[in-house]
């Protein structure tokens, strides 16, 4: 049986939703018009840090957390600001973001380079002590 490989799954993902350079991400984020969402495993988190204000919303509960009638529904991402999420590299969160879309998140996007692009232009991260 062959089966789509996951880059083109991404490549397709990529070509229906919005990515936002990590500057503009941030930007949008400090004009209230955007929410950062971190969908990484919370061991990325521990071991490469944290985007100060961003939401922790894990991959695997995501479209769990964001549907109002689910039990694990999270309030804090109902909003009508635009949804970014990121991932390490912008893999996962391609293929999140047209997830959410699927389900009728009109407002959603991505950071083009996740994580690492983020901390690579210089922008805040926090470390674990």
């Amino acid at each position: 049986m062959a089966i789509t490989p996951v880059s083109e799954l991404v490549a397709r993902a990529k070509r229906q939703i919005t990515s936002y350079a990590p500057e503009v991400a941030r930007d949008l984020v400090e004009a209230e018009e955007a929410r950062l969402v971190d969908i990484r495993d919370p061991r990325e988190l521990a071991r490469d840090g944290r985007v100060p204000g961003a939401i922790h919303a894990p991959r695997g509960m995501l479209e769990f957390w964001i549907d109002p009638d689910s039990p694990y529904h999270k309030p804090v991402l109902a909003t009508d600001a635009t949804l970014i999420l990121f991932c390490a590299s912008s893999w996962r969160s391609a293929l999140a973001a047209k997830a959410l879309a699927d389900m009728g998140v009109e407002r959603v996007a991505e950071v083009e380079g996740g994580f690492n692009a983020w901390s690579a232009a210089g922008l805040p991260v926090e470390r674990d002590a």
